[in-house]
């Protein structure tokens, strides 16, 4: 199947796995896996733009990754301010609208500011929408959503009547943005690790033993590929 005959998914999800498995293949520290697989977000990024993709979602730093080793959660955190000031570049050149979602609070005030100026000078672009999860954690989406409710409920702004689906929905990190058509998860694990766990309720799910930092857009293509022979259902409903 040509590019051109592939139905692109509007929104997709990834998780990037095997960065540390990559680096140890090769005798190489951890870390040079991390900055391989940052790398390969850029390309990404910039594939999935132009092959029409709307939405791109990557599980960039869950909020269980606190628990490595200090001096792993350190060059993880000096990456990413790395590769913020790289993304702004690659956004704007590529009309990117970069949005993070995740409770950011426990961050550096220096990330934390580099993420405002990420979304907001990349705010007016009308290309992809690319989405970075950080310190993400679904459950913790979850319960920070219903504080919220609980908050607005107290203040008379909800009531029972007016939660529905679309209306919790709203009070997620990912409210405006569509579910994820297509999940993709990399290094041959197959399970969510509490990620997007609300949204991935009708996803079609790719699963590859390719490690993140070897995935490329052959790789892409080839799950797109296979989202488009699945007999699409919603409710039992074609």
């Amino acid at each position: 199947m040509s590019e051109e005959e592939l139905k692109i998914p509007v929104h997709v999800a990834i998780i990037l796995d095997g960065n540390g498995r990559w680096a140890k293949k090769r005798g190489l520290p951890r870390n040079m896996g991390h900055a391989e697989g940052c790398k390969v977000v850029e390309r990404t990024v910039e594939d999935a733009a132009r092959l029409g993709i709307r939405y791109l979602t990557v599980y960039g730093f869950s909020t269980e990754n606190w628990k490595r080793s200090e001096d792993e959660v350190g060059a993880l955190m000096q990456l990413f301010r790395y590769y913020m000031k790289r993304l702004l570049g690659i956004a704007k050149k590529n009309n990117v609208r970069v949005k993070m979602i995740g409770e950011r609070s426990r961050f550096a005030r220096d990330i934390i500011e580099g993420i405002g100026r990420l979304e907001d000078e990349t705010a007016q672009n009308t290309g992809l929408t690319f989405v970075i999860a950080v310190n993400y954690g679904s459950r913790d989406e979850i319960v920070r959503a219903a504080r919220k409710m609980l908050a607005d409920a107290g203040a008379g702004r909800l009531t029972a009547e007016q939660l529905d689906e679309q209306a919790f929905s709203d009070y997620l990190d990912t409210a405006g943005i569509p579910d994820p058509d297509l999940l993709i998860r990399t290094s041959g694990e197959q399970r969510l690790s509490n990620y997007l766990l609300w949204q991935l309720a009708y996803t079609e799910f790719y699963f590859t033993d390719v490690l993140w930092p070897d995935f490329n857009k052959d790789e892409l293509i080839r799950a797109i590929e296979k989202y488009n022979k699945r007999d699409r259902r919603f409710g039992g409903v074609k």
